[in-house]
């Protein structure tokens, strides 16, 4: 198996960069589109604005990705998911809060995912097991920059990209 998982908070780049990878001829998974097309969508959690997910259902559903080569996961659920590297995608907070803006996204959720990502939230997440993690920076980054960087970790030249050189501790002032 190589499920190789693309997560990080709302608005990281990882739906944009998904769609690069399957222009360059990947297999990638939409989790949100396999959530919804195969029922595993849970009820609202109406005070954080969000669906529950079954993660133990939602793997299994996983299951016919296994053993078909090389396979991307994108979504901000793809790092609980049986896989064998885990990439996490990073936003500086004021363009991460431009880009949910624009989405439309209230300014409590605004706050919300800002947070997470200052808090390095989905990166501690992915850490918390055996299986490898690698973190991109998008800021700066073109889409086609950023799919080169993860071609590059598939490809095991990842060592530019291991954990915890993004730091964005000195924006906590303005968000909290």
């Amino acid at each position: 198996m190589t499920l190789v998982a693309i997560t990080g908070t709302p608005g990281t780049g990882k739906s944009t960069v998904a769609d690069e990878l399957r222009s360059r001829g990947y297999a990638v998974v939409d989790l949100k589109r396999h959530i919804i097309e195969n029922g595993l969508m849970g009820d609202l959690d109406e005070e954080r604005d969000t669906h529950e997910v079954d993660l133990d259902a939602l793997n299994d559903s996983l299951e016919v990705y296994h053993g078909e080569g090389l396979t991307f996961m994108e979504g901000h659920l793809s790092h609980y998911m049986d896989c064998s590297t885990i990439i996490v995608l990073r936003c500086s907070p004021q363009v991460l809060a431009r880009r949910l803006r624009e989405r439309g996204y209230s300014e409590r959720k605004i706050r919300e995912n800002v947070q997470s990502e200052i808090l390095d939230v989905i990166l501690c997440e992915a850490t918390d097991g055996e299986i490898p993690v690698f973190e991109i920076d998008s800021t700066g980054l073109d889409v086609a920059d950023t799919a080169d960087a993860i071609e590059k970790i598939v490809k095991g030249e990842g060592d530019d990209y291991l954990p915890g050189v993004t730091d964005w501790s000195r924006e906590m002032e303005a968000w909290f």
